[in-house]
């Protein structure tokens, strides 16, 4: 293969839009932004909402009551399950995780959860335990510490 026999698969090359050549071309006269005003011009565009400088809805409406979300953590959880299956280690912390792939390393702090059942005992360090999660850790020999 060499460049000078390279083609495009067919239908990859489209014909270019030729607007405002007569009428007889099917995109004449408006080019094919219909008639007049705001949208036929060039750059002209609305923001969603907009309602022609009407009150918009969402303006109209009363806004009631509180909502957290923009605020909340948003925690990595990694379940009692999970640590049984790391053979060889003793110590588990974020960089552990990360370097096994429970965690993302640019996931959010790691909160361990008591899904499943732990039969040695490990020292985890963690941002947050379930009240789960902690019994069966120390219940097994091990160590919950919260960073």
């Amino acid at each position: 293969m060499r460049l000078h026999t390279l083609k495009n698969t067919k239908g990859a090359v489209h014909r270019r839009k030729r607007v405002g050549c007569g009428e007889g071309s099917g995109r004449g006269k408006t080019s094919g932004r219909g008639g007049k005003g705001q949208t036929a011009r060039s750059g002209g565009s609305i923001r969603v909402g907009f309602e022609g400088g009407q009150m918009p809805l969402y303006r109209r409406l009363p806004q009631r009551g509180f909502n957290n979300s923009k605020f909340r953590r948003e925690y990595a959880h990694v379940n009692i399950a999970s640590l049984e299956r790391l053979e060889g280690v003793d110590e588990v912390n974020r960089e552990v995780l990360v370097a096994k792939g429970l965690v993302s390393k640019n996931a959010g702090p790691v909160k361990i959860l008591g899904n499943g059942e732990l039969t040695r005992a490990i020292k985890v360090t963690a941002d947050q335990f379930s009240a789960a999660a902690k019994q069966k850790i120390e219940a097994a020999g091990g160590e919950a510490i919260i960073s």
